[in-house]
């Protein structure tokens, strides 16, 4: 089941729908309220979504605005150095334990919306990543209970600020900046994905392929990841977990190939769907209030 959140030209109101085929059924029409969170805590009923919205008239996909599945998480956290290729081609060594860093939760963005070239740097890159959501708020999960704790799945783009990220030990602040977080298009739920580990992945840069993988590469998996989170600590629902890049990242490249405005990125992962990106001029104007 393919679930999104979404906004119509008429209602700016972040809502839920069930993608089917080119159409989404808003299932506030059909008596299902709340947003993707609530959806999550609530437990996502598949047979009362799918009898609820059978035969029910939908909008045109292309009708409406996807926003990210969870608009503005609890915690949004990335895993680094996660594809044995990626460490070979950054220069690092193999980690011996997982390696997170904190993306803040305003870097959220949608799966076709702008990224912001910022105003303080022209080192802005790329990396294509699975991402999970947390469904059932956990604690000391087992790696073989930990599937039991994943609400879905969707693309996303790590863009990261290279020389923000890299001048100093924690990456928080150049994997942070607003804009920087694209996950998408929608939450795709567990059983219709299957195994989480055996899908391709793939990184178009303006029709250049940059990034090619298969989610078999991680070093951590998905349920690797939940078991030394939950150990430290509680995951709530609706956080959201990025679970690291394969090679092929522009600042990898020699020489190095950073983004500029105008510049389409796209990111595709088997059985998830694709987002795609525009990147834009950071206005820098000054915000207060």
């Amino acid at each position: 089941m393919k679930l999104a959140t979404y906004s119509t030209s008429d209602d700016a109101t972040p809502r839920v729908g069930l993608v089917r085929d080119k159409e989404l059924v808003p299932l506030a029409d059909n008596g299902i309220k709340g947003d993707m969170t609530s959806l999550l805590e609530a437990g996502i009923d598949i047979n009362v979504i799918e009898t609820v919205t059978k035969g029910k008239p939908g909008l045109p996909l292309s009708s409406v605005t996807l926003h990210a599945p969870v608009p503005l998480p609890g915690k949004i956290l990335a895993l680094g150095l996660n594809y044995g290729d990626h460490i070979a081609e950054t220069g690092f060594k193999k980690p011996e334990f997982q390696m997170w860093f904190n993306k803040q939760r305003n870097c959220a963005n949608g799966p076709y919306a702008d990224i912001n070239l910022p105003v303080v740097s022209d080192n802005l890159d790329y990396e294509a990543e699975l991402c999970l959501v947390i469904g059932k708020r956990c604690k000391h999960v087992p790696v073989e209970r930990a599937h039991e704790v994943i609400g879905g799945y969707f693309c996303g783009n790590d863009v990261s600020v290279r020389d923000w990220q890299l001048r100093v030990p924690t990456f928080q602040i150049g994997k942070s900046f607003d804009t920087h977080g694209p996950m998408g298009p929608w939450l795709v739920t567990p059983d219709e994905v299957g195994n989480p580990h055996d899908l391709d992945i793939l990184c178009v840069v303006n029709g250049e392929e940059r990034q090619r993988s298969n989610t078999k590469h991680l070093i951590f998996n998905c349920f690797d990841a939940i078991a030394h989170l939950s150990q430290a600590f509680t995951l709530d629902v609706g956080d959201v977990l990025f679970m690291g890049t394969p090679s092929g990242v522009g600042v990898a490249m020699k020489p190095p190939s950073f983004m500029k405005v105008g510049d389409v990125v796209r990111v595709e992962i088997e059985k998830l769907g694709y987002i795609e990106n525009t990147v834009v001029a950071e206005s820098g104007e000054t915000l207060i209030g």
